[in-house]
């Protein structure tokens, strides 16, 4: 489903990105304690922060140590109707 946004991808990967460090920082985590407990090599994990570039299963595998996979997996669920073009958002 493509609907209307105002984020890019990349804007998206810069703020997933933001969240990991974000997260870690405040569970007191250096990338290298972080690397240890998820298996991603703390380099990938530099990388991530500061390029935002990493694969889904990596990403997967850092979320899963800061945050529940219950709210990934609510990203999979139906969402309400969104509006695909400015002509639907005009006629209501």
């Amino acid at each position: 489903m493509s609907g209307l946004s105002l984020f890019t991808p990349s804007d998206v990967q810069q703020q997933l990105a933001d969240v990991i460090r974000k997260k870690r920082k405040q569970l007191k985590l250096s990338r290298s304690a972080l690397a240890e407990k998820s298996t991603v090599p703390a380099s990938t994990i530099k990388k991530f922060e500061t390029t935002s570039q990493i694969s889904l299963r990596q990403f997967i595998l850092l979320w899963q140590c800061v945050e529940s996979l219950d709210s990934l997996m609510r990203l999979t669920k139906e969402a309400d109707y969104q509006p695909r073009s400015i002509d639907e958002v005009l006629s209501g």
